[in-house]
């Protein structure tokens, strides 16, 4: 089967949805054509010509990056700078670029909840929210025979998430009753005879954006030739979505440790620390790239400690006066991310015959001597 451009950015908006993205952020494709086929993946987290070279030499037309390859309005397209250069290679060798950033920044299982997860962090939340999602309610009438297979199908296309509680469902008995006219073809029954069938009402919770996603799975797994089911709105709060996240450490520890900790768990070579080493922390703020401008948020929050990229001098003097401890590992970070996203795309049926591979190219611009 071949693989178009549009079945790879598909899994990637399905993971990390256009709408989590941050206002004017520049996301999606970049260069190339959606109908293209893809032929090998290689995973980025800056376009750079060194990562354009490598795409050429191992066969991959389509590079998957976190930042975007275009962020400012290009001025000229002139080869004898570097800019010019690397458009006019992506080009000649027609390597599509896609972009996925603020959105898989604020996307389940993304850039922010793999940080917090690689510091052990407990009960996260949304540090920055950016929307709730419209929660609804989905109600299928489901034949006894059939009930199970139905109630898996729909949850797990992502039905029944309550909190951190998955397969959440709530199943009814009784009777369903249809006639079937001229021209069905009727699981059950026969045309033109009024029927009785023991069948049980399946109820579940499903958020707005995978609600085509869960009625075309309950479609797939129900045996009737119409089924019968319904949508309702919920006036409740659904999940929130948004930048950053906020945890608790699985137990005290003094700053110093925290910053040793998370060197090891980052895979870098050094950070930067404000505050007393010797100071005990338990609740960490999470924000992967460039959040100096959040550390209220984080501090409202109850932080004791904020990790972040790229702190300049007067954020790290205003956050220790208002007692709140930081820690830089630089903005690099966000390239543990990069095995999510090969993990994401190899595990997909569509796409698991693609050639993924994270580069090896280290686009980290700073060295520590």
């Amino acid at each position: 089967m071949v693989v178009k451009g549009k079945d790879l950015i598909h899994v990637m908006e399905e993971w990390a949805p256009v709408s989590l993205a941050v206002e004017n952020d520049r996301i999606g494709l970049q260069v190339g054509d959606p109908e293209a086929q893809v032929d090998g993946i290689l995973l980025a987290l800056d376009v750079t010509e060194e990562v354009v070279d490598e795409a050429i030499r191992i066969g991959a037309n389509w590079i998957v990056a976190h930042h975007a390859v275009i962020f400012r309005p290009l001025k000229d397209l002139r080869t004898d700078k570097p800019a010019g250069r690397l458009y006019s290679k992506l080009l000649k060798h027609d390597i599509h670029v896609f972009i996925a950033h603020t959105n898989l920044d604020s996307a389940r299982d993304g850039v922010n909840d793999l940080l917090c997860e690689k510091l052990g962090l407990e009960q996260t939340r949304v540090m920055i929210p950016t929307r709730t999602r419209q929660l609804q309610k989905l109600v299928v009438f489901v034949p006894e025979t059939h009930h199970d297979q139905v109630l898996r199908a729909v949850c797990e296309a992502g039905a029944g998430w309550i909190g951190n509680y998955s397969h959440c469902t709530f199943n009814l008995d009784g009777t369903g009753t249809f006639l079937p006219g001229a021209g069905t073809d009727p699981f059950i029954g026969k045309q033109g005879e009024l029927e009785q069938v023991r069948e049980v009402r399946l109820e579940t919770v499903i958020s707005g954006e995978i609600r085509d996603r869960v009625v075309a799975a309950m479609m797939k797994a129900h045996p009737y030739e119409e089924p019968a089911y319904d949508l309702y709105p919920l006036d409740l709060p659904g999940e929130v979505d948004g930048l950053g996240r906020v945890g608790t450490l699985p137990r005290r520890m003094k700053l110093k440790e925290l910053a040793l900790k998370l060197k090891e768990a980052y895979r870098i070579p050094g950070l930067r620390m404000v505050g007393d080493g010797e100071r005990e922390v338990s609740r960490v703020a999470v924000l992967g790239g460039s959040g100096g401008r959040y550390y209220p948020e984080a501090k409202a929050l109850g932080a004791d400690v904020y990790i972040t990229g790229d702190l300049d001098h007067h954020t790290a003097l205003d956050a220790l006066a208002d007692g709140l401890s930081l820690l830089d590992p630089g903005h690099h970070v966000e390239h543990l991310v990069l095995d999510r996203i090969g993990q994401k795309l190899k595990e997909n049926a569509h796409l698991k015959k693609v050639p993924v591979q994270v580069t090896t190219v280290d686009t980290n611009p700073f060295n520590y001597i």
